[in-house]
């Protein structure tokens, strides 16, 4: 088939969930024999070399430079404020990108179908398919997660009431919008059983819809080898860029509430935070006992040092990516339920759950203590991701989504 696949993030390199899970999914279209062209939004910091690396597996490949704002994102909140359109959605419709599609179209078709990957470039994928001329467009849409969850979620841990009631408003718009999406395209792809049963209800549970299909996740255990670490582990690590909401809450959460408790048990630990800082600077209060790196292209040496790999998430969709990193990489892993959701996280034996401060920090505790116990469970984290998130095993199931009749 001829695919228009069209991305919201510049599918490379492999440094945050959304990129991972479209470069894998491009990757596996392309070997299977498919040809794709790739349309994809960019930001400053994407180089020449990522274009020329994604340019292996496609045909076509156009970019369209996203450029955020306060002012163009207060613009958008108030143009969602006025109406139903959500604020996320609002934003993320830029007219330079809607005349690249268009003239993709005419100089790269005819297309068998079009992939919109995450549900911001659905609008462009149906679009597209109204546009064409010459032949039926299909359109598959890759929902990362079900999105009003991360607002909804957010709201419910949020302390500001301004903010609380925001964020609860823009959930109930993303929802409607999501559920009149997921029925307008042909086919609809899930990374969790989750999400795709918070957004098809009980019309999943009585069998009024199919819900469309579940693949997870899944990454190179070769790319990301095992991690040989110190003798004498100190670290406790999180990485994850705090542009993200979720990412600088769930953090900071952990470092105001968890970390006191632990550096009390264990004060020779030190809590690293990895990650790209948002425009304001860091979220994180350093200190003695709490570094904060920004961005770092390779992070080994400090996971070197790494006793517990840490996911304090209290809002969120989907699945963590970094989850099945620090599994590949053999370092053991504290997360909340929602940071492991929809993986096959098993409290004890592959990583260790733990949703308040107490129980969290008693984990982390633990896991600096105790060598044998902390080398078990990274093993048993590498073994999970090896037999059940290697791309190459898991994403056969991509040529059963693109098999229309």
């Amino acid at each position: 088939m001829n695919i228009l696949f069209l991305t919201q993030v510049l599918p490379y390199p492999l440094d945050a969930g959304p990129k991972t899970r479209a470069y894998y999914v491009l990757r596996s279209l392309a070997d299977a024999g498919h040809s794709l062209t790739l349309v994809s939004f960019v930001r400053e910091s994407d180089r020449p070399e990522y274009i020329s690396h994604l340019s292996r597996y496609c045909a076509a490949l156009h970019t369209v430079r996203l450029d955020r704002s306060m002012t163009r994102d207060g613009w958008s909140f108030l143009k969602s404020a006025a109406g139903m359109q959500p604020f996320l959605i609002v934003r993320d419709w830029v007219p330079r990108m809607a005349r690249c599609v268009r003239k993709t179209l005419k100089e790269d078709g005819p297309f068998d179908a079009v992939h919109a990957d995450q549900l911001w470039m659905a609008s462009y994928a149906l679009m597209a398919r109204n546009l064409a001329r010459t032949k039926p467009l299909r359109v598959v849409l890759d929902q990362h997660n079900a999105v009003f969850q991360i607002p909804r979620r957010m709201a419910q841990v949020a302390r500001n009431p301004a903010v609380r009631l925001a964020l609860r408003l823009e959930a109930s718009k993303l929802e409607r919008y999501e559920q009149r999406t997921i029925k307008t395209v042909d086919r609809v792809t899930w990374v969790t059983e989750e999400d795709r049963t918070a957004l098809y209800g009980s019309d999943l549970r009585e069998g009024h819809h199919d819900g469309g299909r579940v693949i997870p996740i899944a990454v190179d255990p070769e790319l990301y080898r095992p991690i040989a670490r110190s003798t004498r582990p100190h670290r406790v690590t999180f990485l994850g860029g705090l542009h993200w909401p979720p990412n600088a809450e769930g953090i900071e959460w952990f470092r105001r509430e968890a970390w006191p408790l632990i550096s009390a048990e264990v004060p020779k630990a030190v809590l690293t935070v990895i990650g790209r800082n948002p425009r304001s600077g860091p979220v994180i209060k350093e200190d003695a006992s709490v570094e904060v790196t920004g961005y770092i292209e390779d992070p080994t040496p400090l996971l070197a040092d790494t006793a517990a790999f840490v996911i304090p998430l209290r809002a969120g969709g989907g699945m963590r990516v970094k989850l099945l990193e620090a599994w590949c990489w053999k370092v053991p892993v504290v997360s909340t339920s929602i940071g492991a959701e929809g993986t096959r996280a098993l409290d004890g034996v592959n990583v260790l759950i733990a949703d308040t401060p107490r129980d969290f920090a008693a984990a982390v505790v633990r896991l600096l203590r105790d060598r044998d116990f902390e080398e078990r469970v990274a093993g048993e984290g590498r073994r999970t991701v090896e037999e059940h998130y290697d791309w190459r095993k898991t994403y056969s199931a991509w040529n059963e989504v693109y098999q229309f009749g």
